[in-house]
């Protein structure tokens, strides 16, 4: 049996998922995108300081390999061939900003994670210096000038941290989000690794134009950021170099895609005004916007969605982005104790099956979209003697049901064809109780894959089907139809609308808690 079995795989792709709160290698068949074995390994975050989010970019880096040689353990227990994984795709938290010394491949600081607040003050004094009448940054990058894009980062790294001032005037310094920080250490780094990103993360950095699709001059002399240490831009789905270390030495590392770009691939959305929402760290609704960008009045980004090949043309989304989905069932866990695992939230939750009256807004690192209010931090209100922590917790889960509630009312001002139904994926989907409380508020249909790894599936399908590797065909009708659980609304719109109304209510007084003076000094 095992041997037949051991004939009958095609062609295999693996996929680095490199999250905020955890690394993934997870290996699929090309030819039915079945996910055959995967390994796991949460991540570190440091916070040194109020509002400062950091981690280890050699974690990152030694959790890669980690998870690469154990997912290939347990393949030959499974008695398939390593030799059989033609490809390797990255995909990977976006802006997160890592700064290195390319002669010693050592990291000159530690990553600053694009939840970190610590540039609140950059961004005030950058902002005075645009124009009100012609908000070139916007017009370039899609993005509103935030604390959550790289280029701010970089800006702060080059301003206080001594170690990469110095390795930028001696020539020795590279800057890239992760997905280059890791193609360059596994690619060789000090001796000959490639120094590259593709279009989807080099559009979260503010530094690219999503137009011209290159490195935008006018933008790095803005933010005062030399362009040499700026890493090549390539598409998302070409060869970019060979893996030099390890058990899959010598394999082509052939996609790139950041984790919501390579989610929405994942999902298959291809066409104009589909959709998808990944539940992580932070909620990311997408949209697919087809060959032309789209510019949001109602506070989304504008973004790169994919340009799956060299020659092949750049789609574009708008994205929604929630700060704080994933990250608040940690909180509990780990800041408050209520839970001892992230899934013993849906018990708690079920146990009561109502919030009581009590809404959680999680505006831990202010608020992203629609309103990008920084000045915002985390409330729970309308707290009663009758509130426990069951009440707690299911407020929690509404909250992540209520912002993706906002974005999506924004998306379909912005795309005037509302979503009929909305695609899910992500860690969070797991959450039955979840999946019915995003159908109830949100009044449509929510549709999740029966495998919800749909991020690490985007960046192998990118990853295989690279020319020179073509072991995955995008073609629709080669596409392995997935199977799909839907969740339907089951409360009636009245109440659906009366408790998104005193959502918005709880969402007001979070805003305006913190003044600049307060978040510099790390003092409350």
């Amino acid at each position: 049996m095992a041997a037949a079995k051991k004939a009958v795989l095609g062609p295999l792709v693996g996929a680095v998922d490199q999250g905020t709160s955890s690394t993934r290698f997870l290996v699929f068949n090309s030819k039915t995108a079945e996910l055959l074995s995967h390994h796991q390994v949460e991540i570190k975050q440091e916070f040194p300081r109020e509002g400062w989010v950091e981690q280890d970019p050699k974690e990152i880096l030694h959790s890669v390999y980690e998870c690469i040689e154990k997912t290939c353990e347990k393949l030959g227990q499974l008695n398939i061939d390593i030799s059989n994984i033609k490809a390797i795709g990255v995909s990977n938290q976006r802006e997160t900003t890592v700064v290195w010394d390319k002669l010693t491949g050592e990291p000159l600081y530690n990553a600053v994670v694009w939840l970190d607040l610590r540039t609140q003050s950059t961004v005030e004094s950058l902002s005075k210096r645009i124009p009100g009448n012609n908000n070139f940054v916007k017009s370039k990058t899609g993005l509103p000038l935030s604390t959550y894009f790289s280029a701010v980062k970089l800006r702060w790294l080059l301003d206080n941290v001594r170690k990469v001032q110095k390795a930028v005037e001696e020539d020795r310094a590279l800057f890239g989000t992760v997905d280059s920080w890791l193609i360059w250490s596994l690619t060789g780094g000090a001796s000959g690794g490639v120094h590259c990103t593709d279009v989807t993360n080099a559009s979260r950095t503010m530094l690219f134009n999503i137009h011209s699709l290159e490195w935008d001059k006018e933008l790095c002399e803005f933010f005062e950021i030399p362009m040499k240490i700026l890493p090549n831009v390539r598409s998302s789905s070409e060869i970019y170099g060979l893996m030099k270390a390890g058990a899959l030495e010598g394999v082509p590392i052939s996609g790139c895609l950041g984790d919501q770009s390579a989610a929405l691939v994942g999902q298959m959305c291809f066409h104009d005004g589909q959709a998808k929402n990944t539940y992580g760290t932070g909620c990311f609704l997408l949209c697919n916007t087809g060959r032309k960008c789209v510019f949001s009045e109602h506070g989304l980004l504008t973004t790169v969605a994919y340009k799956l090949g060299r020659d092949k043309p750049v789609y574009y989304a708008l994205e929604g982005s929630v700060a704080i989905a994933g990250a608040v069932i940690r909180w509990l866990r780990d800041n408050l104790g209520i839970i001892k695992t992230s899934e013993e939230i849906e018990k708690l939750a079920k146990e009561v099956g109502t919030s009581y009256g009590c809404y959680f807004v999680p505006a831990f690192s202010g608020l992203y979209a629609p309103y990008w209010e920084p000045s915002a931090r985390g409330i729970i209100c309308g707290l009663t003697q009758f509130t426990n922590k069951c009440h707690i917790a299911f407020a929690a889960l509404e909250a992540v049901c209520f912002q993706t509630r906002e974005i999506l009312d924004a998306m379909n001002r912005d795309c005037g064809i509302p979503l009929s139904h909305l695609q899910v994926d992500g860690g969070m989907t797991n959450n039955k109780i979840l999946m019915q409380l995003q159908a109830d508020i949100l009044y449509i249909p929510v549709v999740k894959p029966s495998m919800p790894e749909t991020t690490a599936l985007g960046a192998a399908m990118a990853a295989g089907a690279a020319e020179g590797v073509g072991v995955w065909s995008l073609e629709p009708e080669d596409l392995s139809a997935v199977t799909m659980e839907r969740f339907e609304p089951q409360i009636n719109a009245e109440e659906s609308e009366i408790r998104y109304s005193t959502w918005k209510k709880a969402v007001m007084k979070s805003m305006g808690w913190v003044t600049t003076q307060s978040s510099e000094s790390g003092m409350p």
